[in-house]
């Protein structure tokens, strides 16, 4: 049996103000084609499917219109489970339907959906899949009635091993001792593995000690997502497959991949295999006349740049940059100060106490510190604090 494991398409995502319509579209024709030519039997999708509880429609078409095509496809057996930005309501509105055509879909992990699913080929059972999706805290947590924070993350950690246990030897009780493999899902931050920034933290407290040694004593793979970059967590079959293309600029230099096991039995031999760049991704560091040089050394003008600017008048020159990339044909999405520490001597310091200040003066010293660029968007934050604060002041 070979399956596909991928997560993290984030589809609808609005990413500085731009669509990634295009290039999710250009993954699923891709991802398509590759699932005919390895002929894939089964595709797990790990969650997060949709950027947000609320998806645009165009990333609801893209996603109906990619399960027709996969129903028309060599892979004949589809496993998704949500992650922490699915809503439960979204995914699970067509379940019944898409059930018809061996899409299965774990949305809340609650006793009433079957989230342990049979994989057949010729009649013959092939695997046991444990569909465990993100689990809120009212599924996995206990009674919080006089406990302390330590105590509730212990909690938490105690129900969600105690799920997958469950869920592991009723798996038991389906294979009934034949040869075949057992794969979980996942959507949660394993120990030791690998974060970047644009994750975002999913339980309160995030002390989560969910190891992968906790889960390869009970699992043959285990396909998780959350985690954008692909990579293998201790010693057993433990994965993230990553997202398909990078979800912020920290992801710009990672290779992007999905994984593909094949199984003879129980043993699992995994193939990692790298996604194609439907858009780049670019950080250029350095003062105004490197980055200049830069931008003119770009032939591919649908690359979506980040610069970070050494700069000692940074407000007048990012103007001056974003206008010179627009002149190439460029996009600049945003200009970050590359804050220096210059060093200083107590003689040179003045220090003034809150005493001294008006809140107005903080607030106008805190938007110093930020050296925003927007002298309109700093016009309009200034009118607002002033509204906020003669209403604080009226009370």
């Amino acid at each position: 049996m070979k399956i596909l494991h991928t997560s993290d398409w984030h589809l609808g995502q609005n990413f500085m103000g731009k669509s990634r319509e295009e290039e999710h579209r250009a993954f699923f024709q891709w991802l398509i084609e590759l699932i005919n030519n390895k002929k894939i039997d089964l595709l797990i999708v790990s969650g997060d499917i949709f950027d947000t509880g609320t998806p645009p429609n165009y990333a609801l078409e893209l996603y109906y219109n990619f399960l027709k095509s996969l129903n028309q496809s060599y892979c004949k057996n589809v496993v998704i489970v949500r992650g922490n930005h699915d809503s439960v309501a979204t995914l699970k509105a067509p379940r019944e339907l898409l059930k018809i055509l061996d899409i299965n879909v774990i949305a809340s992990g609650e006793e009433d959906e079957e989230s342990i699913i049979n994989i057949y080929k010729d009649k013959r059972l092939q695997g046991v899949v444990c569909a465990v999706p993100f689990l809120r805290d009212s599924v996995v947590r206990r009674s919080f009635g006089g406990l302390t924070s330590e105590q509730k993350e212990r909690a938490l950690n105690d129900g969600i091993k105690d799920y997958y246990e469950n869920i592991y030897k009723r798996a038991l009780e389906v294979v009934g001792g034949k040869d075949v493999p057992i794969i979980a899902t996942g959507h949660l931050t394993t120990v030791g593995s690998k974060s970047s920034e644009s994750e975002r933290e999913i339980y309160i407290g995030n002390v989560l000690n969910i190891s992968s040694d906790f889960l390869t004593k009970m699992f043959d793979y285990v396909a998780l997502g959350h985690l954008h970059l692909n990579q293998k967590v201790g010693e057993g079959q433990v994965w993230y497959s990553g997202s398909p293309i990078p979800l912020s600029f920290s992801e710009a230099d990672s290779k992007k991949m999905v994984n593909i096991v094949t199984f003879e039995g129980k043993k699992a031999a995994v193939e990692r295999v790298e996604i194609p760049s439907f858009r780049e991704l670019l950080v250029l560091k350095g003062d105004k006349k490197s980055i200049k040089k830069d931008l003119e050394q770009i032939n591919d003008k649908s690359v979506w740049i980040e610069i970070y600017l050494k700069d000692d008048n940074p407000h007048a020159t990012t103007q001056e940059l974003f206008e010179y990339a627009n002149g190439l044909g460029l996009s600049v999405l945003a200009i970050k100060v590359d804050r220096k520490e210059n060093p200083f001597f107590a003689n040179d310091m003045r220090v003034d106490t809150l005493d001294e200040l008006k809140p107005i003066d903080v607030f106008m010293k805190r938007l110093e510190m930020d050296e925003i660029a927007d002298d309109e968007l700093k016009e309009r934050l200034v009118s607002h604090f002033k509204v906020v604060l003669s209403e604080v002041e009226e009370q």
